[in-house]
């Protein structure tokens, strides 16, 4: 066997292991991540939804970066439109 193919060889078993240890969490993994940038999206536009937002101070400046994740939010969210008046992505 040549060098060449002993490196594919541990590529590929290397790729095989993490797949078997990693793959049932993958989904979680990506689950969770997701869990977290909704709950982004619910503190960032707290004040849009009518909730006391004592961090609207911080989070003001937040707004330019979610207005691009605001439609697949409120789609994840069960909601055929936008519900804010301010921000029409649809």
């Amino acid at each position: 066997m040549t060098p060449r193919g002993r490196g594919d060889l541990r590529a590929r078993v290397s790729r095989g292991f993490r797949d078997y240890y990693a793959g049932p969490y993958r989904r979680r993994l990506a689950r969770s991540a997701r869990d977290e940038q909704d709950l982004l999206m619910m503190v960032v536009l707290a004040e849009e939804l009518g909730v006391p937002n004592p961090a609207a101070f911080y989070t003001l400046e937040l707004l330019p970066a979610v207005y691009g994740e605001m439609h697949a939010w409120h789609r994840r969210a069960g909601l055929e439109r936008s519900p804010f008046d301010t921000v029409a992505c649809c």
